[in-house]
């Protein structure tokens, strides 16, 4: 069975795992209870068609998030595996949790007063959320992954499809709100894109996972079979340690790029496979040619 096959309960439940996943819903219930829903700005992706049926047809924000997730998850476990599906499935549930509590115990919360602080701090706070929860091997919003799955299926880009139906979304919001409010939640969404990129790796497009271990032909096995990537081996030598200079021997160095979705699961498998493995990761400006999997987007 490959690792996208089989259910990884111990980097499901890994300290770090929990820590950034429980605080990445609770940076995004905070943005949605105190910031967004009292002054009806809206974010992009799923996140947003949910607040925008909440308010149009009153239907409640934890059973849109929850239904308009369900093909993320299932798509989610398709492309990346059973650990991470699951484990995404916990998250939006506790979130769904906090806005109930949230709803119960904050009911009657007044837009604030300065509604462009409140678009910049939304923003934050969902950023933020969505960062930490990507750290820690799971998402909070189905268009991480279906951006990429419709990409493969319709020739353009990532990107091109994300704006494309958040321009829609933005639209529309337009329609049900006013002008103004869909304009602040622009500056939600924008700066909810931008934290969530430097939480999670900076500004970079892509990352590069280098690999020196004496275990070189099973990490090879690992990271081309178990999670259908390709890699480049260079030839190198490891050892000339400080306090045995004089040792040394020959090993391959296996590279391969990444997405972010990928990588916390693939670091994991390799540290398995081989707890004294040197795993570094390089920040990469742009990739052409080669088998790469496209960045996705919020």
């Amino acid at each position: 069975m490959s690792h996208s096959d089989r259910i990884d309960w111990e980097s499901i439940f890994s300290l770090p795992s929990v820590l950034f996943t429980l605080a990445g819903v609770l940076s995004m219930t905070f943005a949605l209870t105190w910031f967004l829903l009292p002054n009806g700005f809206i974010d992009g992706g799923v996140t947003g068609i949910s607040i925008l049926l909440h308010t149009k047809f009153h239907i409640p924000l934890t059973i849109s998030l929850v239904v308009f997730n369900l093909p993320f998850v299932y798509v989610g476990y398709k492309k990346i595996g059973r650990s991470f599906a699951i484990q995404t499935t916990m998250a939006i549930i506790i979130l769904t949790i906090g806005l109930m509590l949230g709803h119960a115990y904050f009911p009657d919360l007044t837009p604030m007063k300065e509604p462009i602080l409140a678009a910049l701090f939304g923003g934050f706070f969902i950023g933020l959320g969505i960062g930490l929860a990507i750290k820690g091997g799971c998402v909070l919003d189905g268009m991480e992954v279906i951006a990429d799955y419709t990409h493969r299926k319709s020739g353009f880009s990532t990107s091109e499809i994300v704006m494309l139906f958040n321009t829609l979304l933005f639209i529309v919001a337009m329609l049900v709100f006013t002008p103004e409010k869909a304009m602040y939640s622009i500056i939600t969404y924008f700066t909810a894109m931008k934290i969530s990129d430097y939480v999670v790796d900076g500004f970079e497009e892509y990352t590069a996972l280098n690999v020196i271990s004496s275990k070189h032909e099973r990490i090879k096995s690992i990271i081309v079979n178990d999670f259908n990537k390709a890699i480049s081996v260079y030839k190198g030598e490891r050892g000339y340690l400080p306090a045995s200079f004089h040792i040394h021997h020959d090993c391959d160095i296996v590279m391969t790029i990444v997405t972010r979705l990928e990588i916390h699961r693939m670091r994991m498998a390799i540290l398995e496979e081989d707890p004294n493995a040197f795993i570094f990761i390089q920040s990469i400006k742009e990739v052409t040619g080669g088998i790469i999997k496209q960045k996705v987007k919020h």
